[in-house]
């Protein structure tokens, strides 16, 4: 029983030396990553995990199978002091323990392994040693000269570790290191601190004399430092700050504080101080209940500025509550002071057109879905506002709010021949600044079957019918006249979509071509433009997503009326010939060549038949990648849309080229002018560690005609450290870096975090 006790007590004391030197990421094991050609940037705020601690059960313990081997087990009686010797090998719960000599000196009370000393957990991690004492009751334990390496293959040295029997552990001239460690080289970087301990009651570690080298250099040094162990999920103390610069705010500087209020609530304070402007009050307050949350962050600025508003600022209020099973309500309210703000201070969708606000409460059962909604927009278009200001102020003055916006969808169980009903129920109430207003509801209920007969071929019919019902007031449906009142609208339709796809087989591939016909019935006309608004279905388009589609509007006011037979091609090979490759091209054959979905894309123009759409999608091998979508002119065959990517190259050169063109459309001329850009960029592994990359961004177009943005970045990586430089040049977009250059520098140290600017 002895022997079992005091094998185990080594074993306790071996664990507990592991355990301080096994590195985390937010208190959990790291999965083990391959070393070689690149390794994760694990971040972490802790060198040393003392998270895995655990006090001896003895009571467990007597129950483990114990497997104890070694060349000689002497018990002298007389100095009652129990030595085994020789290749001594003890086997518990997946770990082994090699020692030369193992010494238990009861009247003592004390354990010593001495010589070689050698730990194999069941994780994988080492640990070394020349010897081992317990005392005190197995509750002390000192261990000289050990050296471990960890499961995620980092590497820890001390000269020597104790376990005090208040479960507080130290190390003395301690060194930690993710890098590969090669005899007589330092590694890339390491810390070496002269003492590190950690108190298990405080959960604290605490740090004295702590150095940073590179290549062998201090680099960075502080007397004295403290930081939760692993084990703390969540606690108050200053976070790491931010360094920066911008033409608006010039240097800045951002420190950050976190209060843990309680277990619920969390307050992070994060002012910004710059060189030229008042101080930006900044943070953010989260209350989490058991099944929901919510959050406000936002910011404050008295902006002394002539050209800007003084009192400058924003918000953002989140949320989610699960009310039950069913039952969802969630929000994201926004706010800011002025179009320019974000941007101006370089703050979350500072990028946006539109800022977005929105409260919906949302009802899941089975496949039926119900939900309320209300929006609020704000424009902040700084492209809009410095290429038409008026054109901007106009959008201003028309902004709308949307409440109630209520939708719902319910679908029935199987009818006969598996076919089932689809009742669709929408109803909105639009107000505008300028006090136009729009109330509308609409209800939708559909048939559809879908068939396949034996032959192969795939059926899928569907009829149904839409009805609306409209109250609008100070409608402004042309430059002089105006429509207040009600009205309301009936629109049938009916359609049968046809597909037969065949397919051709060999050993090496695999080819499937699939021709596929839609044909639609439905009124023409109908869509009272001259007392219905078109809120929903302004954004009109026509391409490869849409064009089988039996309603290619996006919205409700717009009806997609008048009889049409949509047709087109599909073909896909998969295998050794082509890849994975597919192509798809359609068109549309309308009864109404004065169709209104037609006429919203070009109202100049006159034809039965629409533009081609498609696209091409090819992989025939790893070295290339290309997706191109188009909408060609049916008749001249130019391009009217183009959208073109690809990548090409091995692994250590890749050449990537994107291209898109957007024909103006003159019905929508002031909104939607011509668009053509491309971007090109090459990325060059030039060895395992080094890599740059360079990018272009060009505006196409001849009045914007020039480059947009382009820039590059230098990266150095290996399995311990990542070094990070990038930059670019902004021509247009934001205010405060046209024609200037951004760039930042930022170092990464894998399990200790990063640090830049």
């Amino acid at each position: 029983m002895k022997i079992k006790f005091l094998i185990l007590s080594v074993l306790f004391v071996a664990l507990q030396c592991r355990s301080a030197f096994a590195v985390s990421e937010a208190g959990e094991l790291q999965k083990k990553e391959e070393r070689h050609p690149k390794a994760n940037m694990y971040v972490t705020n802790n060198i040393v995990d003392f998270s895995n601690v655990h006090n001896a059960d003895t009571s467990t313990a007597e129950s483990e199978p114990i497997d104890f081997g070694a060349d000689e087990v002497i018990n002298d009686d007389t100095t009652k002091v129990i030595t085994a010797t020789g290749n001594v090998e003890i086997l518990y719960a997946g770990m082994r323990l090699l020692t030369d000599e193992l010494i238990y000196d009861q009247n003592a009370d004390t354990v010593t392994a001495i010589g070689n000393v050698k730990l194999y957990s069941a994780d994988g991690s080492v640990v070394w040693g020349d010897k081992v004492v317990l005392s005190d009751n197995m509750s002390i334990g000192d261990m000289n000269n050990i050296k471990a390496l960890l499961k995620d293959e980092s590497f820890v040295t001390a000269k020597f570790f104790r376990k005090k029997n208040n479960n507080t552990k130290l190390m003395r001239h301690a060194t930690y290191t993710a890098c590969d460690v090669c005899e007589g080289k330092n590694p890339l970087w390491q810390v070496k601190a002269l003492k590190v301990q950690h108190q298990e009651e405080t959960q604290n570690v605490y740090y004295n004399h702590a150095f940073i080298y590179i290549k062998g250099v201090p680099v960075f040094y502080t007397p004295f430092m403290t930081h939760p162990d692993p084990s703390v999920k969540r606690r108050s103390g200053l976070l790491a700050p931010t360094l920066g610069s911008s033409n608006y705010l010039d240097a800045y500087f951002q420190p950050r504080y976190f209060w843990a209020v309680d277990d619920q609530t969390n307050v992070l304070f994060a002012p910004i101080f710059s060189s030229s402007k008042n101080p930006v009050w900044n943070g953010e307050i989260s209350h989490y209940f058991y099944n929901s949350y919510v959050s406000l962050s936002g910011s404050y600025l008295k902006d002394n500025e002539a050209k800007r508003p003084q009192n400058r600022g924003n918000f953002i209020l989140r949320g989610r509550h699960d009310i039950n099973n069913d039952w969802r309500m969630t929000y994201d309210w926004r706010y800011v002071s002025d179009y320019i703000y974000l941007k101006d201070i370089g703050l979350p969708n500072q990028d946006d057109a539109w800022l977005n606000s929105n409260i919906k409460l949302e009802r899941f059962s089975g496949r039926d879905y119900v939900s309320v909604d209300a929006y609020y927009y704000k424009i902040l278009s700084y492209n809009l506002h410095r290429r038409n200001v008026n054109q901007f102020r106009t959008l201003n003055s028309k902004k709308p709010t949307v409440a109630p916006l209520i939708d719902a969808e319910f679908y029935s169980d199987p009818l006969f021949l598996g076919s089932h009903i689809r009742n669709e129920f929408n109803t909105a109430s639009i107000y505008h600044k300028n006090g136009a207003e729009t109330q509308r509801v609409t209800s939708i209920n559909a048939w559809e079957l879908p068939l396949t007969t034996p032959f192969g071929e795939k059926y899928r019919f569907v009829a149904s019918l839409k009805s609306d019902a409209y109250y609008v007031n100070r409608y402004a449906y042309s430059p002089k006249d105006t429509y207040t009142g009600t009205t309301a609208r009936v629109f049938p339709q009916v359609g049968v979509e046809w597909r037969l796809p065949f397919v051709r087989a060999t050993e090496s591939s695999r080819q499937i071509i699939e021709p596929v016909v839609v044909a639609v019935a439905s009124p023409n006309g109908g869509n009272k433009t001259d007392k219905i608004p078109n809120e929903d279905s302004e954004d009109v388009y026509f391409d490869d997503t849409n064009v089988l589609d039996l309603d290619r509007y996006v919205g409700y006011d717009r009806n997609d009326s008048g009889s049409r037979v949509s047709y087109g091609l599909r073909w896909n090979s998969y295998g050794n010939i082509f890849g994975k490759t597919s192509a798809f091209i359609a068109q549309t054959l309308e009864q109404d060549d004065k169709s209104d979905f037609l006429q919203g894309l070009d109202a100049d123009e006159k034809s039965h038949f629409s533009d081609l759409v498609g696209r091409i999608s090819a992989s025939p091998n790893q070295y290339l990648d290309l997706n191109y979508r188009f909408r060609l002119d049916r008749k001249s065959f130019d391009a009217k849309y183009s959208e073109l990517g690809f990548n090409v190259g091995p692994s250590f050169l890749k050449f990537n080229t994107s291209y898109i063109f957007l024909q103006g459309n003159t019905h929508y001329n002031d909104l939607y002018s011509e668009r053509k850009e491309i971007y090109t960029a090459v990325k060059v592994a030039v060895s395992e560690n080094w890599a740059f990359s360079l990018y272009n961004l060009k505006d196409l177009t001849k009045k914007r005609k020039g480059k947009l943005e382009h820039g590059g970045s230098v990266i150095y990586e290996d399995e311990c450290f990542k070094w990070d430089l990038n930059f670019k040049k902004y021509n247009t977009s934001n205010p405060n870096l046209d024609n200037d250059y951004e760039y930042g520098m930022t170092f990464y140290l894998k399990t200790i975090g990063s640090f830049g600017s």
